[in-house]
């Protein structure tokens, strides 16, 4: 996937992460969500910030240190623009590192594991404030995410990251079997 396709694919999953956070009642955020022990606030607040830790610790922008106090869709909508500036420039993109599993570019660890974050926890967070018309995820998304996956089903098993792969009910749409993969329930 070319760095221009993964900037396009980052921007429509922010996009749409936006407009569930965008759409969380007020009373809503302190829900539980489908992740153990986080609510809403929390999922919205850890998407914010490992996005701000990445940026921060490749040194590709200054970027304010996380501050509590700031609403958990505003600390999102801060870092959104800077990563998608990151992405947008094609220095910035191919910037390589090592990474946790070898060598790899800030587009390519924002496409395999950021964007995924944003496809997933939109889920979450639409799930934790019920807003069950926005948990549809993009079907292309899901299948490239899915596939993407597969080979850290050992690695996303670690504690803080997913839980155990469920299994999914018979005749469940590839949508819910990446959610089972992923350790949540339907």
């Amino acid at each position: 996937m070319s760095t221009n396709d993964i900037a396009d694919r980052y921007r429509h999953l922010a996009e749409r992460f936006d407009r569930v956070a965008a759409a969380v009642p007020d009373d809503a955020w302190t829900n539980p969500s489908p992740c153990e022990g986080w609510t809403a606030a929390d999922v919205v607040r850890h998407v914010a910030d490992t996005e701000r830790e990445m940026v921060a610790r490749l040194q590709l922008a200054e970027v304010p240190d996380a501050d509590a106090d700031l609403h958990p869709r505003e600390a999102w909508r801060e870092i959104r623009p800077v990563v998608q500036g990151l992405l947008d420039d094609p220095a910035t993109a191919g910037h390589a590192y090592d990474g946790y599993f070898g060598p790899t570019t800030f587009a390519q660890t924002i496409d395999t594991f950021y964007s995924l974050d944003l496809l997933v926890h939109a889920w979450d967070l639409a799930r934790a404030a019920r807003l069950t018309d926005l948990e549809p995820m993009p079907a292309d998304d899901v299948a490239v995410s899915f596939e993407a996956m597969r080979p850290f089903s050992d690695t996303l098993r670690q504690p803080g990251l997913c839980g155990p792969e469920l299994e999914p009910p018979a005749g469940a749409d590839e949508q819910t079997r990446f959610l089972a993969f992923l350790g949540r329930r339907v």
